[in-house]
């Protein structure tokens, strides 16, 4: 797992991803520098998370294309609240 060791910026917001499907940390700079943690499933496919600070709507936007052209199936997009419940995130 890659680590971001990047704080949030005035302007960025903190977005937890989830796709179907498994990247490892090597896909993390392709990614904006978000954290990469891959899960196995017991009874299905592996569930990769990235958590990571976007500076905007535009650069999210960015992320779901080239998830989409990974050919990924998107679980859930998430904005973490706070600067503090991202840095506890990081630092998994």
């Amino acid at each position: 797992m890659k680590r971001s060791d990047q704080g949030l910026g005035p302007d960025q917001v903190a977005y937890q991803i989830k796709v179907q499907g498994r990247l490892d940390e090597n896909w993390s700079d392709w990614f904006n520098g978000m954290t990469i943690e891959c899960e196995n499933e017991c009874d299905g496919p592996p569930i990769t998370t990235l958590t990571g600070a976007v500076a905007d709507q535009a650069k999210l936007r960015g992320i779901l294309s080239r998830i989409w052209d990974l050919n990924l199936t998107l679980i859930s997009v998430t904005q973490i609240e706070s600067e503090k419940k991202f840095a506890s995130i990081a630092r998994r």
